[in-house]
Protein backbone atom coordinates (compact mmCIF):
# COMPACT_ATOMS: atom_id res chain seq x y z
CA UNK A 1 0.00 0.00 0.00
CA UNK A 2 1.35 3.26 -1.18
CA UNK A 3 1.36 5.82 1.28
CA UNK A 4 -0.62 8.68 0.45
CA UNK A 5 0.73 12.15 0.28
CA UNK A 6 -0.76 15.30 1.80
CA UNK A 7 -0.28 17.66 -0.42
CA UNK A 8 0.43 17.27 -4.53
CA UNK A 9 2.33 20.23 -5.13
CA UNK A 10 2.02 20.81 -9.10
CA UNK A 11 -0.97 19.69 -10.75
CA UNK A 12 -2.94 22.16 -13.70
CA UNK A 13 -6.40 23.20 -13.74
CA UNK A 14 -7.97 24.61 -17.16
CA UNK A 15 -10.75 24.22 -19.44
CA UNK A 16 -10.57 23.52 -23.68
CA UNK A 17 -12.65 26.72 -23.87
CA UNK A 18 -9.67 29.34 -22.02
CA UNK A 19 -7.82 31.66 -24.10
CA UNK A 20 -4.25 29.84 -25.43
CA UNK A 21 -1.05 32.27 -26.05
CA UNK A 22 0.03 32.23 -29.87
CA UNK A 23 3.19 30.61 -28.75
CA UNK A 24 1.68 27.52 -26.51
CA UNK A 25 3.13 24.30 -27.03
CA UNK A 26 0.36 21.96 -26.87
CA UNK A 27 -2.87 22.43 -28.43
CA UNK A 28 -4.79 19.43 -28.15
CA UNK A 29 -6.22 20.50 -24.45
CA UNK A 30 -9.37 19.12 -22.98
CA UNK A 31 -11.03 20.01 -19.78
CA UNK A 32 -9.15 19.69 -16.74
CA UNK A 33 -11.77 21.03 -14.07
CA UNK A 34 -11.65 21.85 -10.66
CA UNK A 35 -14.54 19.71 -9.52
CA UNK A 36 -12.81 16.69 -12.04
CA UNK A 37 -9.45 17.19 -10.04
CA UNK A 38 -11.00 17.31 -6.63
CA UNK A 39 -12.61 13.98 -7.14
CA UNK A 40 -9.26 12.45 -7.76
CA UNK A 41 -7.77 14.06 -4.66
CA UNK A 42 -10.27 12.61 -2.48
CA UNK A 43 -10.37 9.11 -4.13
CA UNK A 44 -6.38 9.02 -3.96
CA UNK A 45 -6.35 10.38 0.15
CA UNK A 46 -4.54 13.60 -1.04
CA UNK A 47 -5.92 16.55 1.07
CA UNK A 48 -4.01 19.93 -0.53
CA UNK A 49 -3.24 20.39 -4.15
CA UNK A 50 -0.53 23.82 -5.76
CA UNK A 51 -1.94 24.84 -8.96
CA UNK A 52 0.49 25.41 -11.59
CA UNK A 53 0.70 28.58 -13.60
CA UNK A 54 0.01 27.33 -16.95
CA UNK A 55 2.05 28.30 -19.88
CA UNK A 56 -0.50 27.80 -22.41
CA UNK A 57 -2.54 30.54 -21.23
CA UNK A 58 -0.27 33.02 -20.21
CA UNK A 59 -1.15 35.50 -17.86
CA UNK A 60 -4.79 34.56 -18.07
CA UNK A 61 -4.65 33.41 -14.17
CA UNK A 62 -8.56 33.92 -13.89
CA UNK A 63 -9.93 30.19 -13.52
CA UNK A 64 -7.33 29.28 -11.55
CA UNK A 65 -8.42 31.86 -9.44
CA UNK A 66 -11.89 31.22 -9.13
CA UNK A 67 -10.59 27.31 -7.88
CA UNK A 68 -8.47 29.18 -5.30
CA UNK A 69 -11.18 31.36 -4.03
CA UNK A 70 -13.97 28.54 -3.89
CA UNK A 71 -11.41 25.87 -2.30
CA UNK A 72 -9.36 26.87 0.60
CA UNK A 73 -7.34 23.67 0.11
CA UNK A 74 -5.13 24.80 -2.92
CA UNK A 75 -2.41 27.42 -3.45
CA UNK A 76 -0.87 28.34 -6.80
CA UNK A 77 1.39 30.05 -8.90
CA UNK A 78 0.68 32.42 -11.32
CA UNK A 79 2.15 33.82 -14.90
CA UNK A 80 2.59 37.87 -14.79
CA UNK A 81 3.95 40.43 -16.51
CA UNK A 82 6.82 42.72 -14.88
CA UNK A 83 4.33 45.54 -15.25
CA UNK A 84 2.30 43.91 -12.27
CA UNK A 85 2.28 46.11 -9.37
CA UNK A 86 2.15 45.59 -5.78
CA UNK A 87 -1.49 46.18 -5.42
CA UNK A 88 -2.24 43.50 -7.79
CA UNK A 89 0.11 40.83 -6.19
CA UNK A 90 -1.33 41.80 -2.54
CA UNK A 91 -5.02 40.83 -4.00
CA UNK A 92 -3.50 37.92 -5.76
CA UNK A 93 -1.65 36.38 -2.38
CA UNK A 94 -4.92 37.06 -0.61
CA UNK A 95 -7.04 34.96 -3.12
CA UNK A 96 -3.87 32.28 -2.63
CA UNK A 97 -1.57 32.68 -5.14
CA UNK A 98 1.92 31.94 -3.75
CA UNK A 99 4.91 32.47 -6.41
CA UNK A 100 5.06 33.43 -9.82
CA UNK A 101 6.14 30.98 -12.38
CA UNK A 102 8.74 31.34 -15.63
CA UNK A 103 8.38 28.49 -17.67
CA UNK A 104 11.75 29.29 -19.73
CA UNK A 105 12.68 25.95 -20.18
CA UNK A 106 11.08 26.14 -23.65
CA UNK A 107 12.10 29.54 -24.72
CA UNK A 108 14.78 30.44 -27.11
CA UNK A 109 15.29 33.78 -25.64
CA UNK A 110 14.37 35.05 -22.17
CA UNK A 111 14.04 38.43 -20.44
CA UNK A 112 16.92 39.83 -18.75
CA UNK A 113 16.13 39.14 -15.27
CA UNK A 114 18.68 42.52 -14.11
CA UNK A 115 17.28 44.72 -15.91
CA UNK A 116 15.02 47.14 -13.53
CA UNK A 117 11.73 45.98 -14.31
CA UNK A 118 13.06 42.23 -13.50
CA UNK A 119 14.46 43.52 -9.87
CA UNK A 120 11.39 45.34 -9.55
CA UNK A 121 8.98 42.18 -9.58
CA UNK A 122 11.80 39.86 -8.18
CA UNK A 123 11.88 42.57 -5.37
CA UNK A 124 8.14 42.34 -4.71
CA UNK A 125 7.96 38.50 -5.04
CA UNK A 126 10.55 38.34 -2.49
CA UNK A 127 8.73 41.30 0.01
CA UNK A 128 5.74 39.19 -0.32
CA UNK A 129 7.69 35.31 0.59
CA UNK A 130 6.60 34.59 -2.53
CA UNK A 131 8.90 31.84 -4.51
CA UNK A 132 9.83 31.68 -8.27
CA UNK A 133 8.60 28.51 -9.78
CA UNK A 134 11.28 27.44 -12.55
CA UNK A 135 12.53 25.77 -15.39
CA UNK A 136 14.83 26.75 -17.87
CA UNK A 137 17.17 25.50 -20.56
CA UNK A 138 21.11 23.86 -18.91
CA UNK A 139 23.14 26.43 -20.32
CA UNK A 140 21.29 29.39 -18.65
CA UNK A 141 20.33 27.63 -15.03
CA UNK A 142 23.23 29.18 -13.37
CA UNK A 143 23.04 32.50 -14.19
CA UNK A 144 18.87 32.27 -13.73
CA UNK A 145 19.11 31.06 -10.51
CA UNK A 146 22.34 33.49 -9.61
CA UNK A 147 19.43 36.48 -9.91
CA UNK A 148 16.81 34.90 -8.56
CA UNK A 149 19.01 34.14 -5.39
CA UNK A 150 20.10 37.84 -5.79
CA UNK A 151 16.70 39.23 -5.20
CA UNK A 152 16.37 37.03 -1.75
CA UNK A 153 12.86 35.68 -3.11
CA UNK A 154 12.91 31.84 -3.32
CA UNK A 155 13.21 29.06 -5.79
CA UNK A 156 11.71 25.93 -6.58
CA UNK A 157 13.28 24.19 -9.90
CA UNK A 158 10.26 22.54 -11.44
CA UNK A 159 10.54 19.02 -13.04
CA UNK A 160 13.92 17.74 -11.15
CA UNK A 161 14.94 20.41 -13.75
CA UNK A 162 13.84 18.43 -16.87
CA UNK A 163 17.26 18.59 -17.86
CA UNK A 164 17.88 16.83 -21.57
CA UNK A 165 21.52 16.37 -21.03
CA UNK A 166 23.68 12.84 -21.64
CA UNK A 167 25.49 13.97 -18.29
CA UNK A 168 22.63 13.30 -16.46
CA UNK A 169 23.32 13.54 -12.31
CA UNK A 170 26.88 14.00 -13.56
CA UNK A 171 25.63 17.59 -15.68
CA UNK A 172 26.97 20.64 -14.74
CA UNK A 173 23.33 22.11 -14.70
CA UNK A 174 22.36 19.08 -11.93
CA UNK A 175 25.12 20.43 -10.79
CA UNK A 176 24.33 23.71 -10.16
CA UNK A 177 20.65 22.97 -9.05
CA UNK A 178 22.42 20.93 -6.12
CA UNK A 179 24.55 24.04 -4.87
CA UNK A 180 21.96 25.83 -4.85
CA UNK A 181 19.68 23.39 -2.21
CA UNK A 182 22.49 23.45 -0.20
CA UNK A 183 22.82 26.86 -0.14
CA UNK A 184 18.89 26.88 1.69
CA UNK A 185 16.87 28.68 -0.50
CA UNK A 186 15.71 26.76 -3.49
CA UNK A 187 13.34 23.44 -3.36
CA UNK A 188 13.01 20.96 -6.22
CA UNK A 189 10.12 19.58 -7.62
CA UNK A 190 9.79 15.16 -7.69
CA UNK A 191 7.50 15.52 -10.75
CA UNK A 192 7.07 14.73 -14.28
CA UNK A 193 9.44 11.24 -14.41
CA UNK A 194 7.09 10.07 -17.31
CA UNK A 195 8.41 13.26 -19.39
CA UNK A 196 12.22 12.06 -19.31
CA UNK A 197 14.36 9.99 -21.70
CA UNK A 198 15.37 7.31 -20.68
CA UNK A 199 12.96 6.67 -18.60
CA UNK A 200 15.61 5.45 -15.52
CA UNK A 201 16.54 9.13 -15.51
CA UNK A 202 14.29 10.58 -13.30
CA UNK A 203 14.65 7.76 -11.01
CA UNK A 204 18.81 8.72 -10.33
CA UNK A 205 17.59 12.46 -10.16
CA UNK A 206 15.37 11.82 -7.56
CA UNK A 207 17.82 9.77 -5.38
CA UNK A 208 20.31 12.08 -5.69
CA UNK A 209 18.36 15.01 -4.42
CA UNK A 210 17.11 12.65 -1.60
CA UNK A 211 20.74 11.31 -0.22
CA UNK A 212 21.82 15.15 -0.81
CA UNK A 213 18.77 16.71 1.63
CA UNK A 214 17.44 13.98 3.37
CA UNK A 215 14.03 14.92 1.81
CA UNK A 216 14.12 18.40 3.15
CA UNK A 217 13.25 21.06 0.29
CA UNK A 218 11.90 18.97 -1.98
CA UNK A 219 8.52 18.36 -2.92
CA UNK A 220 6.32 16.23 -4.62
CA UNK A 221 3.61 16.74 -7.87
CA UNK A 222 1.70 14.49 -10.65
CA UNK A 223 1.79 16.96 -13.16
CA UNK A 224 -1.90 16.13 -13.54
CA UNK A 225 -3.84 16.46 -16.36
CA UNK A 226 -0.61 14.57 -18.03
CA UNK A 227 -0.39 17.78 -20.53
CA UNK A 228 0.57 16.03 -23.80
CA UNK A 229 0.93 12.28 -22.72
CA UNK A 230 -3.18 11.93 -21.98
CA UNK A 231 -4.59 8.54 -22.08
CA UNK A 232 -0.82 7.91 -21.32
CA UNK A 233 -0.32 8.06 -17.61
CA UNK A 234 -2.45 7.69 -14.65
CA UNK A 235 -2.37 9.42 -11.13
CA UNK A 236 -1.53 6.28 -10.06
CA UNK A 237 1.19 6.15 -11.88
CA UNK A 238 2.60 9.04 -10.48
CA UNK A 239 2.16 7.63 -6.57
CA UNK A 240 4.02 4.28 -7.88
CA UNK A 241 6.93 6.12 -9.59
CA UNK A 242 7.32 8.70 -5.85
CA UNK A 243 7.48 5.45 -4.29
CA UNK A 244 10.00 3.77 -6.86
CA UNK A 245 11.90 6.71 -6.53
CA UNK A 246 11.83 7.43 -2.32
CA UNK A 247 11.28 3.95 -0.91
CA UNK A 248 12.11 5.57 2.74
CA UNK A 249 8.01 6.01 4.01
CA UNK A 250 9.25 8.75 6.55
CA UNK A 251 11.15 10.75 3.64
CA UNK A 252 8.14 10.64 1.47
CA UNK A 253 6.19 11.71 4.58
CA UNK A 254 8.50 14.89 4.76
CA UNK A 255 8.40 15.39 0.71
CA UNK A 256 4.34 14.97 0.35
CA UNK A 257 4.12 16.53 4.11
CA UNK A 258 5.55 18.76 5.97
CA UNK A 259 7.74 20.57 3.66
CA UNK A 260 5.61 21.22 1.38
CA UNK A 261 2.90 22.33 4.16
CA UNK A 262 5.78 25.16 5.41
CA UNK A 263 6.73 26.35 1.61
CA UNK A 264 2.86 26.69 0.57
CA UNK A 265 0.44 27.08 3.44
CA UNK A 266 2.09 28.84 5.95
Amino acid sequence: MIHQPLVDSHFHLWRADLPLTDTAWHLKVTDASVDEFIEILDRHGVIFGVIAAASLHGAYNDYVRQALRAHRRFRATATVTPQTDIYQLERMRDDGFVGIRFVWGLLDEIPDLRSGEYRTLLRRVADLGWHVHLTDREHRIASTIAAIEASGAKLVIDHLGLFDTPAGINGEAFRTVMAAVERGRTWVKLSAGFRFEPPAAPKQYAQALVALTGGERLVWGSDWPFAAFEGKVTYADTLAALEDWVPDPLVRARICGSTPLRLYFT
